[in-house]
């Protein structure tokens, strides 16, 4: 089964996108984790444990906003492709806008101080079910691509592989997988950097990033006039 042509460039570019948006909402808003559930789990259980850490409440809520993200997007696909519509490029659409709103929500909540405003905690919320839109429409709608948002799996697999290959017995699909899980790794990586620094010089406007690198896609999706999962 053939990928289409532009697979490399979206998983590529998701894969920065996720590492861009974790990373800022991690430094921006508390520690809060917008794509990695797991980690907010952690840090629950760690600001349950020390009272003198920042208010929980944002990163319980992050638990449900995620699910909504990825429910409502579950819903949103079913009915476009009943009707066969353009199921992915809404996906990311609904994503773009809840970005947006993380955006727009960060700006009224800067300065950030030390306690979670009612602006930051909307903008927190707004990302998570951003990040939640994205991990769903990766698992429904690109599921030909390796996971974006989450890289451990991607880790495994590469270092797995790469065992492979040292002891010879890789074959032409251990190498293609390679590159497969390579690039969006080294992507949320690089996304990873690019948010810490363009957070630090000019606060939530940096998501402009990540909001110019999704509208892009959506024009690309939209002009291949095709969808960018294979027909099974």
């Amino acid at each position: 089964m053939d990928q289409p042509p532009h697979s490399r460039l979206f998983g590529t570019s998701l894969g920065f996108l996720a590492g861009y948006v974790d990373t800022l909402g991690f430094i921006a808003l508390f520690g809060l984790f917008t794509a990695h559930v797991t980690g907010n789990f952690v840090l629950i259980g760690a600001a349950l444990a020390d009272a003198s850490r920042a208010s929980i409440l944002l990163k319980f809520l992050a638990f449900p906003a995620f699910i909504a993200g990825v429910a409502v997007t579950r819903l949103m696909v079913l009915a476009v492709e009943r009707r066969a519509g353009p199921s992915l490029t809404l996906a990311m659409l609904l994503q773009w806008a809840l970005l947006a709103g993380f955006m727009v929500f960060g700006c009224l909540a800067e300065p950030i101080g030390k306690d979670v405003s009612s602006m930051a905690m909307v903008a927190g919320l707004l990302g998570t079910a951003a990040m939640g839109v994205h991990s769903a429409t990766s698992r429904l709608l690109l599921a030909h691509l390796a996971p974006t948002s989450m890289m451990t799996g991607n880790v495994t697999q590469i270092v797995i592989d790469t065992v492979d290959v040292l002891r010879g017995a890789a074959d032409g699909a251990t190498h293609a997988r390679c590159g497969k899980f390579f690039w969006p790794l080294l992507a949320f990586a690089l996304g990873a950097i690019a948010a810490a620094f363009g957070y630090l010089a000019v606060g939530f406007v940096a998501l402009a990033v990540p909001l110019i690198l999704l509208g892009a896609l959506i024009v690309v999706q939209q002009r291949s006039g095709r969808p960018a999962v294979p027909a099974a």
